[in-house]
């Protein structure tokens, strides 16, 4: 696969996307820290536990290296879509359910296997707020393709924003999310969540510039450098928290629902990525790094979706046998000190398992003469979305045999309409990874 990549790949992207998987997998590992006392396990959170970790947000929060490839990939994929020129209906439904059966299907593996675990624990008796503690571990990672899924549904309207206001688009959905957190400081909390539109819109845009060959070399270390002095500036002076993430039992947040300190952060981290695409493509342009970040690509799906759910187990397996490895208490030297141990004991047992549930990555082409329905597509996409989010917040856990019936019924829904508009399907294809680039 690495022998046969086209020279006009922008390979920069593939390892960006793999870089920054790596990062969310090893981030979600260190924050979490069970801890089995006398009272039981518990489940504390880093962040709230050593407040200095809250910086360590500033490495390991990449999400919006995330909807930036996406900008850059919705870019690249629509504009070859729309050149076959088709009507707008045929590109739309065609390009649109492509990408919703790329997420919907490996996701529809996962809902459905915990569905199943948590019917199972409730048969058999196991205390409900154990099963919805360790399946919302599992499945927080969801959130990011709930909100992921909405900007691939904008996404050609993005594209088309920017070809017509250019930077325009950009500073507008960044005028947007400043006037909602002006909202919010006013007392109007819910209005929060409209950020969630505006606030990764407009970092969606930095990976449509960057496509648009708008963020490159001197502009990408100018948006780099002013963006730091403003996030800066946002968490020090002003009234936005150090992390990146959500911290339990803190009185705000900048990731749920996201702020305008997200926006500057974000257009930080990217302004400093691509100033070293240069640099980044002469190395990749090597076999050994190349090869690294195709192998990575093949399972990044895999890698993001199960990670938690194999640390959940792991913590399970380890209760089983008296809680080897769960008595160090965290925060001290010896936690620490051991923090290589659990990361090295994680990625031995994540890998192999993402190895082979990386075949679930590999989806069935829409047939050239197909003509997918886009209101299908939109209808699979707003569906999964709401499931995830769902999910995301409160776990498997429900009334119904044990689990929430529309949390985990959306999802599965989704996922089958998305496997039946592959029909008449031919040679499987790979995906290129969370966000790819066609």
């Amino acid at each position: 696969m690495a022998d046969a990549t086209p020279s006009e790949r922008n390979r920069y992207v593939d390892f960006l996307r793999a870089l920054s998987i790596l990062a969310v997998v090893i981030g979600h590992w260190l924050i979490a820290a069970p801890f089995l006392s006398e009272g039981g396990l518990q489940g504390i959170n880093m962040l709230a536990k050593s407040p200095w970790t809250q910086w360590l947000t500033w490495v390991f929060q990449v999400m919006p290296v995330f909807f930036a490839v996406g900008g850059f990939s919705n870019t690249v994929s629509w504009r070859a879509a729309r050149a076959k020129g088709q009507t707008f209906g045929q590109t739309y439904g065609a390009w649109l359910t492509s990408r919703v059966r790329r997420l919907a299907i490996p996701v529809t593996v996962l809902v459905g296997t915990w569905a199943t675990i948590g019917m199972a624990l409730a048969s058999y008796g196991v205390d409900p707020a154990l099963v919805k503690i360790g399946s919302q571990a599992a499945l927080i990672p969801v959130w990011f393709l709930a909100v992921y899924l909405l900007m691939t549904l904008i996404g050609p309207a993005m594209v088309v924003a920017w070809e017509r206001w250019g930077w325009g688009s950009f500073v507008a959905m960044v005028a947007a999310a400043t006037i909602v957190d002006l909202a919010v400081w006013s007392g109007a909390g819910l209005a929060g969540w409209l950020n969630f539109l505006f606030v990764w819109s407009a970092i969606h845009q930095l990976g449509v510039a960057w496509a648009n060959g708008k963020l490159t070399g001197v502009y990408a270390r100018r948006l780099a450098m002013i963006a730091a002095v403003v996030v800066v500036g946002l968490v020090t002076v002003g009234p936005y928290p150090i992390a990146m993430v959500g911290v339990p039992g803190a009185a705000a947040s900048n990731n749920s629902p996201p702020t305008i300190a997200l926006v500057a952060f974000g257009a930080m981290q990217i302004g400093a990525l691509l100033a070293l695409e240069t640099r980044a493509k002469r190395m990749l342009a090597r076999p050994v790094a190349w090869t690294a970040t195709i192998l990575v690509n093949g399972m990044i799906m895999s890698l993001y979706l199960w990670h938690l759910t194999v640390m959940v187990l792991m913590i399970g397996a380890s209760l089983l046998v008296g809680g080897f490895g769960l008595g160090i208490e965290p925060a001290t030297r010896t936690w620490w000190a051991t923090r290589p141990i659990w990361i090295a004991v994680l990625l031995t047992l994540t890998v192999p398992f993402a190895m082979a549930m990386a075949r679930i990555e590999q989806v069935k082409p829409l047939s050239p003469s197909s003509r997918p329905s886009p209101w299908v597509a939109v209808a699979a996409g707003v569906a999964l979305s709401i499931g995830l989010a769902l999910l995301a917040g409160a776990g498997i856990q429900g009334p119904v045999l044990g689990i929430n019936p529309v949390a985990t019924g959306l999802p599965l829904l989704a996922g089958l309409a998305m496997k039946r508009a592959g029909r008449p399907g031919h040679a499987l294809e790979r995906t290129e990874g969370l966000v790819g680039a066609e």
